[in-house]
């Protein structure tokens, strides 16, 4: 395997398990690519599909339900249509307030056809525009999905085919190894046992200290570079997140040891809002760099994609603020011949999210993140078995979610109200 950045993006287009192909377009050159006018018309361009809904669905009452730790949406029409999410809990424990006190109200008796203009009032009410970053934007998308879920079950469409048109329904995983603070070797036999599960083929390991050069232990992150590779083999997809551990100088020299051992892409190489700083590392480089994670705004994204900060965009479904905005950041870097693969959050359903809005995708990277499944939330599922075969997930592709929360599990959740 030489994988170099041209080799890859090429390949990031071509799918062995039902992955489709990039659309044909003509990305802005390099000369112009300060020409945003492409990008502006994607971003202002609707996403939703509203024309499968002739009659208004006005939304009757939006609830945020909790048990435990886990949290709930829950959301009704006027006709009696209804639609659940399940929240990104480990975030929801403290930003439940600002779905309570800064959002619900607002969506009362408001026609959820109109989605996405309601994004953008909900964005200005009670200044919440204040609150950009997952403060806001994960209840947004908390909402968001339920929302997705009832207008699926009144078209008959899963949430990927109201969004965007149904191909890739088979969805390559890569085993995300979450492991800092911990010997090299310790890390590479905890990626053995995750491999047992999914059998993937391909990981993504961690490098530095999260925002922090230090390794711990010492070295650690020298070492696993070429462990990871001469563990795994050279058909090994493998990808580096350093959760933007490194100043330009730091970052580029581990990008060289990267090259070396041919790892295929690096995440985060600097810290997520250091744009000029990720240009500088990417055009050293000719490793992918791969980066959106953290990122809450369309603005920047616009400017990451036409300055080629970026290699790969990963918006995040949840701390994106769902769907539709992740959407528009997918067109976006599809002009430009880059693939989306996006960050998947690791509590709740974020997989289920993430399959979804990977189903309808025009650019999907080849593998996609996986963190394991959550067996916690008791859920039947017709048309998927929502395990991970050699590798592959099947997206649902019933309506809405595709999947039935058992009704007892949800009687048990008590409404939050405050």
């Amino acid at each position: 395997m030489n994988l170099n950045r041209r080799s890859f993006l090429k390949s990031a287009s071509i799918s062995s398990a039902g992955i489709v192909a990039l659309n044909s377009c003509n990305p802005v050159s390099e000369k112009t690519n300060t020409d945003y006018s492409r990008l502006d018309q994607i971003i202002n361009e609707p996403v939703l599909k509203t024309d499968l809904f002739p009659d208004p669905v006005i939304i009757d009452s939006l609830e945020l339900l909790r048990y435990e730790d886990n949290y709930l949406c829950r959301v009704r029409s006027k006709d009696g249509f209804e639609g659940i999410s399940v929240g990104n809990n480990d975030q929801l424990k403290s930003l439940y307030p600002i779905f309570i006190h800064r959002l619900q109200s607002f969506f009362h008796g408001k026609d959820a056809r109109d989605w996405e203009s309601l994004l953008n009032e909900v964005y200005v009410y009670k200044s919440n525009y204040k609150l950009q970053g997952l403060a806001l934007w994960i209840p947004l998308a908390t909402i968001e999905f339920a929302i997705l879920d009832m207008l699926g079950r009144i078209s008959g469409k899963s949430i990927g085919g109201l969004i965007g048109d149904v191909k890739n329904t088979r969805i390559a995983v890569y085993q995300a190894n979450g492991d800092r603070g911990i010997p090299s070797g310790q890390t590479i036999e905890n990626i053995k046992k995750q491999l047992e599960e999914s059998k993937a083929k391909a990981i993504k390991f961690k490098l530095g200290g999260r925002m922090n050069a230090k390794d711990t232990p010492p070295g650690r992150t020298e070492q696993l570079i070429p462990l990871v590779r001469k563990t795994f083999g050279d058909d090994m997809t493998i990808y580096a997140d350093s959760n933007g551990s490194y100043t330009v100088d730091e970052a580029i020299r581990i990008g060289k040891i990267l090259e070396e051992y041919r790892i295929d892409f690096y995440e985060e190489p600097v810290p997520f809002d250091w744009y000029e700083e990720t240009k500088q590392v990417n055009e050293a480089l000719n490793v992918p760099i791969a980066g959106g994670e953290q990122e809450p705004s369309l603005h920047n994204f616009r400017w990451l994609i036409a300055n080629r900060a970026l290699d790969i965009v990963q918006p995040d479904i949840f701390y994106f603020g769902g769907m539709i905005r992740s959407m528009k950041v997918a067109k976006m870097a599809e002009l430009f011949e880059m693939p989306c693969t996006p960050h998947i959050s690791g509590s709740g359903l974020g997989y289920l999210y993430m399959m979804h809005f990977v189903s309808a995708i025009q650019n999907p990277g080849p593998f996609h993140e996986f963190k394991g499944f959550n067996t916690e939330i008791p859920l039947t599922c017709e048309t998927s078995s929502l395990e991970s075969d050699s590798g592959i997930v099947t997206v649902p592709s019933g309506p809405g979610s595709g999947i039935e929360i058992d009704p007892d599990f949800i009687a048990k959740h008590e409404i939050v109200k405050g």
